[in-house]
């Protein structure tokens, strides 16, 4: 089975399902608001929303294999596939193709991009992809009309990768410009290479970079670490397994990551911007329970994930973190985190405020959604799903 920033098959064990996600809401969507407008485009008022009667997906006609990725620039949406293509949302015209560059694979492939925000009109890309050998690339291209040369690739950020899985994958640029990458723990189980609680390795990790030229990166002068002789300058957050997608929400200053887990437990991690240096606890904890040690850990001084998803819990195997949906056509759910998970294809969402407060949405939208590999945001604001058979936009029924 392939699957997308998850656990080492080879290793699943039968699992208990005494600890599962948080009681999902009674509260149905339709039930939130019934109060709520729309902006007309060119008007001076609002005119009121009929109540929602809940969610739906709309199938995006493209023609990709592996979809991982819908991220924006300006007025145009983009749709990332693993193989190593990049192809604008509305017309399937490819942006970018370095399959010849990429390891498509398993867990390996072209992972994240982001366009750099300082740089006019969506010019200069970011990639974060396997290189032919299996090693972490993010690199730079430059951008013209909406198509990427691949002859200008200069390389930001290479980090050598001892195994095939745990690679890590979302990249996204915060609103003051820095650089944020997601890289897993360098594969195998239970932490076999040591990186979790390791702060001399990037791996286990999300990096806060500063991108200021097309080629390599300077160190933020107020990242955590930058002082300490004894950890990688680099480091943003630690203690990570395989953060294979992350959300910076800047509305709340907060950054939300699925944080994949190992034999039985799936987590949500919140964590304030503020908060820089903050310990996610792997290997020492997966999810909320001790891992090594099995009993009796010291969670002392680590940051305790807000959601727990058990495998127990609808096939749960690795999950797809999301985005906080701050779109208009839904203004109901306006801070609702959405994530899935890559087995259990379902759709559920909690306020950002309240995270106890877990919808099921998987019903609503006609059964699980299949192999869900990452959410995103569109440049009309609204949320989109990549999933194994395609791209979808998350539609209110009224």
């Amino acid at each position: 089975m392939l699957l997308l920033g998850a656990c080492s098959t080879s290793q699943l064990a039968p699992v208990s399902s005494t600890t599962s996600l948080p009681a999902s809401s009674t509260v149905a969507p339709a039930e939130r608001s019934t109060t709520t407008s729309a902006v007309v485009p060119g008007a001076t008022t609002t005119t009121p929303l009929a109540p929602l009667t809940g969610l739906s997906l709309e199938r995006i006609d493209l023609d990709l294999g592996f979809p991982i990725l819908v991220f924006s620039s300006g007025s145009q949406t983009y749709v990332a596939d693993k193989s190593g293509l990049i192809v604008l949302m509305d017309s399937g015209e490819t942006v970018l193709d370095i399959t010849d560059k990429v390891l498509d694979g398993g867990e390996r492939g072209l992972l994240g991009a982001a366009f750099h925000p300082a740089y006019p009109g969506g010019s200069l890309l970011i990639v974060h992809y396997s290189d032919r050998v299996g090693n972490t690339q993010v690199s730079s291209f430059v951008v013209a009309d909406n198509v990427a040369d691949p002859e200008t690739e200069r390389s930001i950020l290479a980090v050598a990768q001892p195994a095939g899985n745990h690679n890590g994958g979302m990249i996204q640029f915060d609103s003051a410009g820095y650089l944020y990458v997601g890289l897993g723990d360098g594969g195998g189980s239970g932490d076999r290479y040591g990186n979790g609680q390791n702060l001399t390795s990037m791996l286990g990790t999300i990096v806060r970079l500063e991108v200021s030229d097309q080629a390599g990166y300077a160190i933020p002068p107020d990242n955590p670490f930058v002082d300490r002789a004894d950890a990688t300058p680099e480091i943003w957050l630690w203690g990570l397994r395989n953060p294979w997608r992350f959300w910076i929400d800047e509305a709340s200053g907060s950054m939300i990551i699925g944080d994949v887990g190992q034999n039985q437990y799936e987590e949500v991690d919140i964590v304030s911007m503020d908060d820089a240096g903050a310990n996610l606890g792997w290997p020492i904890t997966e999810g909320l329970h001790c891992f090594s040690p099995s009993a009796g850990c010291d969670r002392s001084g680590l940051t305790l994930p807000a959601v727990e998803v058990s495998h127990a819990d609808a096939g749960s195997c690795s999950i797809t973190g999301g985005i906080v949906y701050r779109g208009t056509a839904i203004p109901e759910s306006v801070g609702t985190y959405f994530f899935s998970d890559y087995c259990g294809g379902y759709v559920r969402g909690f306020p950002l405020s309240d995270p106890g407060q877990v919808t099921d949405y998987t019903d609503q939208l006609g059964g699980p959604v299949g192999q869900v590999s990452s959410f995103g945001e569109g440049a009309d604001g609204e949320l989109y799903l990549a999933t194994s058979q395609g791209v979808y936009r998350l539609v209110p029924q009224r």
